[in-house]
């Protein structure tokens, strides 16, 4: 597969878009990690649990995935994003805020 073939199925025009396009993958598959993670470790216990990793993930798709919108310059996905942030730090604060709490 040549380079423009690349190029066409991944509609950029430039080595900084495909960088670019190429951060948002990794982004998507980090968070798509998180889904992984929840289902093996929940087949795992027979139940259905959110481990710790599943926010690290979430964590940190997220930042990626918010340096590719705002390149983007996408206001939605900004949005959406940036408002995902609060929620995976503000989990990751409680978890770690009852462990110490804990022992």
């Amino acid at each position: 597969m040549t380079i423009e073939a690349i190029w066409s199925v991944l509609h950029v025009q430039s080595w900084s878009e495909f960088w670019w396009v190429t951060v948002g993958l990794c982004g998507q598959i980090l968070f798509m990690m998180r889904f992984l993670v929840q289902w093996v470790q929940s087949e795992r216990e027979r139940r259905s649990v959110i481990p710790l990793a599943f926010w690290y993930f979430s964590l940190g798709g997220g930042l990626v995935l918010l340096s590719y919108a705002i390149w983007r310059r996408d206001p939605v996905f900004i949005l959406g994003q940036s408002t995902g942030l609060f929620i995976y730090s503000r989990n990751l604060w409680l978890i770690h805020a009852e462990k110490r709490r804990q022992g």
